[in-house]
């Protein structure tokens, strides 16, 4: 809902967002030029100034803006003139807003006349459901209301849709029910009348009349609380002064100064002129400005919306042959976070339909069965730490409510075995849904590192469950790439007989293209992680990067693997070679934007995204470096350039160790304990930790950390919790 409304409704929505904001200005303007009147001054003192100087008055009107306007005529010719409330002198013609009057029949009607009014309600009714859902969709993804104000992850279009919700979300609910407040008036759906006006005359008795500034009603009234004064006709000694302010209008006897008659304002009427302020801002210049701020916004939440939903249109799979749910046998449901899980997925719909079956594919979420399905299966990924795909999050609380019945559920995982959680939410997965009773054809099988052999053997043994001639043979999605040329590189001395380059690519900058990331290499920071698909294969390998966009450069470590396909590639290439590569960004290892201390730990080509960081400390925010290798004349990558930034103030302190050579100090954990007073005295005053190397590495930096920040009753968890600690392990 909130997607579609967005990309549609939203559309129209910005139209009335802009010129809003426009029409904000004006109260703003208004208040800037206005002689406000004082606050003790009463309207009895103000009505004696203005008859003394414009003397055929015939209305006083206090604007919203706070000004004093007064109404008069010249022989026939009607005047308005601000006057200054102070001494009654006239400062000026008054005339209406500037604004063009096209701006208002804009915003109000979209220039449709009434049929446009009904146009711009249904908008403003759309407006709040759109609120209503994003604040839905924020609290789910930032993890309720407690977190809310947590550091917002993701792509560029992602964080600043969320971060421009949070600020001005509420502001364009308030102003969206204001509308439609407004509306229900103006469309005559809501009555303001407070009822028929009295009939009240003066009463002549032959005595003079009294002057404004002898009524007593007004004599107790401030300016501030004056909505408009008619003085009353000098030609007709019948007629009454007529009193308006927010509370209602009175009729006050122009002889006696008697209040004749009061009618109290309506609740419609106090509602409307609420809602008049809340919408317009006008009489509260500040939140005229916030308004303005508000409605220009709308432009950048439809942009951002629009380039969200263009992202993911290029990254969902599109899964051809799909049949109704209720109409398929075989159910598929897939739980992934990069995408490739799909293309599994439609291999076997394919392998399956050609077998005969009717079969529906959908996202795990959708989690659920009906009176045709005969099998489900399951093809589930595993994200970060063991965690649930983000789109998936949702699936096993799901799950576990509903109740189980005959038709067997199989679940097959993806994964990668370097990670000690391989495969741990299909295995949580597997275990729900036998707790809850559910049969199954297959017992669960996993999937390493995306491997078409192993899915073909999961195949032959689905077959032979089914007796059936099906074959699993599938072809990985390539993934959209672009080509990179390589324009340098450093080599290294093979440390523990691994060699070692540090790769520099040209960043092909072709303007929309690049932004929108259609060709696989979307703008790029330190810590994002590039795919490069070798020759022969169309399965990925990721590195981290040591460059941001703004470098202009693409900048990887490679390091040799026993039998790597894809290291092997990438250190044979020489200059102006070329690669094809795309970026997937890291949002959760990207430093978010302080003054607190960085801690940088890493070890081998770990250092490459710490570097990246380094590299573009341009504010020169206190970061501190802790590296790790075996020899200095062999693995110190980026040391050269390491040394110039810490010269340049980019990087405020350096501890090196080395294990492999006497007295290297061991290893980056060593070097943690041995300075375990300067990590406690940074970690107090808030610091950041990003940790990257080996698995291994990794846990050792855990182990020390939670030895010396224990004084402190800290750990490495209770960081991460607070979003302060992240790992990019390899």
């Amino acid at each position: 809902m909130h997607r579609w409304l967005g990309l549609t409704v939203g559309t129209l929505a910005v139209v009335l967002g802009i010129s809003g904001a426009i029409l904000a200005i004006d109260p703003v303007q208004q208040a800037w030029q206005a002689s406000a009147a004082p606050g003790d001054l009463t309207v009895a003192t103000l009505v004696e100034r203005v008859t003394r100087t414009v003397p055929y008055a015939e209305e006083i009107r206090h604007l919203p803006s706070g000004a004093i306007v007064v109404f008069s005529f010249a022989g026939e010719q009607p005047q308005a003139a601000y006057i200054d409330p102070t001494d009654g002198r006239v400062l000026g013609p008054w005339q209406a807003s500037a604004l063009p009057r096209w701006v208002k029949n804009l915003h109000r009607s979209g220039l449709l006349g009434d049929a446009g009014r009904w146009l711009a309600a249904g908008i403003a009714l759309v407006m709040t459901l759109l609120c209503a859902s994003a604040l839905v969709l924020l609290l789910r993804r930032m993890g309720g209301w407690q977190r809310v104000t947590k550091k917002v992850r993701g792509t560029l279009a992602q964080r600043i849709h969320v971060l421009t919700g949070r600020v001005v979300l509420l502001v364009l609910w308030l102003t969206s029910v204001t509308a439609l407040t407004m509306s229900a008036s103006t469309l005559g759906w809501v009555a303001l009348d407070a009822g028929t006006e009295p009939e009240v005359l003066s009463v002549v008795s032959g005595q003079p009349a009294l002057s404004g500034a002898q009524l007593a009603p007004l004599q107790s009234l401030l300016v501030q609380d004056l909505r408009k004064l008619n003085v009353p006709g000098a030609t007709d000694p019948e007629d009454t002064w007529k009193l308006t302010t927010a509370q209602g209008q009175g009729w006050i006897d122009r002889y006696s100064g008697q209040m004749l008659a009061w009618q109290e304002a309506s609740l419609a009427q106090r509602v409307y002129a609420l809602a008049v302020v809340l919408h317009t801002g006008e009489s509260a210049w500040l939140w005229a400005l916030v308004l303005a701020l508000a409605g220009a916004s709308v432009l950048l939440f439809w942009l951002s919306g629009f380039f969200i939903w263009w992202q993911a249109r290029n990254q969902t799979p599109q899964i051809t042959g799909n049949v109704p749910m209720a109409q398929a046998d075989v159910l598929i449901f897939v739980a992934s976070e990069g995408g490739s899980s799909w293309g599994f997925a439609q291999t076997l719909q394919d392998a399956l339909s050609l077998c005969g079956h009717r079969v529906h594919t959908s996202a795990l979420e959708n989690f659920q069965t009906t009176t045709a399905t005969r099998q489900v299966l399951v093809l589930a990924a595993t994200y970060g730490e063991g965690q649930a795909p983000t789109h998936a999050s949702g699936a096993l609380a799901l799950i576990f409510k509903l109740k189980a019945n005959k038709v067997p559920v199989s679940v097959l995982g993806f994964g990668d075995r370097q990670y000690p959680a391989f495969c741990a939410f299909a295995e949580a997965l597997d275990q729900t849904l036998r707790g809850q009773g559910w049969l199954t054809l297959l017992p669960l099988e996993c999937i390493h590192q995306q491997s078409a052999q192993q899915f073909a053997r999961w195949g032959l043994a689905l077959a032979q469950a089914l007796n059936e001639p099906l074959v699993l043979s599938h072809v990985p999605r390539r993934p959209p790439t672009t080509v990179l040329t390589l324009i340098g590189r450093q080599n290294f001395a093979a440390a523990g007989g691994q060699p070692t380059a540090i790769l520099r690519f040209a960043w092909p900058t072709d303007g929309l293209r690049t932004c929108l990331g259609t060709h696989g290499l979307a703008r790029f920071s330190a810590g994002d992680l590039v795919g490069i698909v070798p020759p022969g294969s169309s399965v990925p390998r990721f590195y981290s990067l040591a460059s941001g966009w703004q470098d202009g450069f693409l900048e990887i470590c490679v390091r040799q693997m026993p039998g790597g396909q894809c290291s092997t590639h990438l250190l044979g290439l020489q200059t102006h070679d070329a690669i094809q590569a795309f970026i997937r960004p890291n949002p959760g290892f990207a430093l978010p934007q302080t003054r607190k201390p960085v801690l940088l730990i890493g070890a081998g080509t770990g250092v490459a995204p710490l570097a990246g960081f380094i590299r573009r400390n341009e504010r020169m925010r206190p970061m501190h470096l802790y590296f790790g290798g075996r020899d200095p004349t062999q693995d110190f990558y980026f040391g050269a350039e390491i040394e110039r930034w810490l010269g340049e103030g980019r990087l405020a302190s350096l501890q090196t160790v080395f294990s492999r050579v006497p007295q290297g100090g061991g290893y980056v954990q060593d070097a943690l304990r041995r300075d375990a007073e300067r990590v406690r005295h940074w970690v107090s005053q808030g610091a950041i930790v990003r940790v990257c190397g080996s698995r291994a590495m990794a846990q050792g930096v855990t182990n020390a950390l939670d030895a010396v920040l224990a004084p402190l009753k800290l750990s490495v968890a209770k960081l991460k919790a607070k979003e302060r600690y992240a790992e990019d392990v390899f």
